[in-house]
This record gives C-alpha cells, sequence and structure tokens, in this order.
C-alpha cells in the first residue's frame, strides 16, 4: 500500500502517523482532520463489511490487550514510537532512502507485530483499534488504543529532530543551533 499509495496521499494509513507528520511541521494543519475522518470512515466500512461478511464473530478484529491495561499501553507507545521514528527516518534523506521506505516501514510493523502482537495486539493505528470497537461494538479498554499510538507518534518526533536535525522536522535545523 505504501508504493501503490504512497505518491497520491502521502500512504498515510495511520492517523498516528498523520499526526506525527503534522507535529514534525511536514503536514499542514488544514489537511489533518480530513485525512484522519477519512481513515476512519475507511475502516468503518472495512469493520461493517466484516460484519456482515461474518455476522457471528463477536469481536470482529477488535484490539484487547491479553495482560494488564497499562503493560499495552506502555507497549503501544513504544511500538508506535519505534514506528513513526522509523517512517520520519526514512520519508527523508537520500534517494536510496525513500525507494526503501515501504520495506523499512512493512518490516517494522510485520516484527512488531509478531513479537508484540499476543501481548498487546501490536494496533499502532488508533482506527485500526476504533472501528471494529464501534461496529461490534465492544469498547472496552479502547483508550489504550486511540491514546497510546499518538502518544508514541508524537514522542518520536523529538527524536528525529534530535538524532537528524538535517531533515527530521522542517525548522529543525535551527532549533538544532539554537541548542549548541
Amino acid at each position: 500500500m505504501i508504493y501503490s499509495l504512497g505518491e497520491v496521499s502521502g500512504a498515510h494509513l495511520n492517523p498516528a502517523v498523520t499526526i506525527g507528520f503534522w507535529a514534525a511541521r511536514r503536514f499542514p494543519s488544514e489537511r489533518v482532520l480530513p485525512y484522519v475522518l477519512s481513515r476512519l470512515t475507511g475502516a468503518c466500512m472495512a469493520s461493517a463489511l466484516l460484519r456482515v461478511l461474518f455476522p457471528t464473530h463477536a469481536a470482529l478484529g477488535a484490539t484487547r490487550p491479553t495482560g494488564p491495561s497499562l503493560q499495552s499501553f506502555v507497549l503501544e507507545v513504544m511500538l508506535t514510537w519505534i514506528l513513526m521514528l522509523v517512517i520520519l527516518s526514512v520519508s527523508t534523506g537520500s534517494k536510496e532512502k525513500r525507494i526503501m521506505a515501504g520495506v523499512a516501514v512493512g518490516s517494522v510493523i510485520g516484527l512488531e507485530a509478531l513479537f508484540a502482537g499476543p501481548i498487546c495486539g501490536a494496533s499502532m493505528n488508533p482506527v485500526q483499534s476504533l472501528a471494529p470497537a464501534l461496529v461490534s461494538p465492544n469498547l472496552q479498554d479502547l483508550w489504550i488504543y486511540v491514546t497510546a499510538p499518538v502518544l508514541g507518534a508524537l514522542l518520536a518526533v523529538p527524536a528525529c529532530c534530535f538524532t537528524q536535525p538535517e531533515g527530521c522536522c522542517r525548522g529543525a535545523q535551527k532549533k538544532a543551533a539554537a541548542c549548541t
């Protein structure tokens, strides 16, 4: 999807990533809400289709923690932090880096889902959890999957600006010069 939609929409399939790009000053404020709402609409339509196809399935793929809520919250923040840091890092810089951006991002998502999925669900995407919860309806522990990815994405921005002041955030060069 990154390679097929990247030129059209930046492949912002995750509202937390959109918010992270906005915080990095790499996405215009007036486009954040339409992007988030379009992702939520698409996710709700997909969940409604799952409801039609699998009417007896109670959860419809809703994300749920298997352990304590705090454990899943912290994991989701960290997973999204790593994901957003990788996305910000590979979407700037040399042409070779951008060519492999889809591979890098997809690999991070796959690896994180592989090791953390059984523990917290490895959502890293608010609408990926919100839509099935709304359609099923099962809102238990939803707060984790709506807040943690956004927090993780926002926390990745200063980390990227600190480690890559030349390209991660617009205006980061001025901030880095002021700090030295």
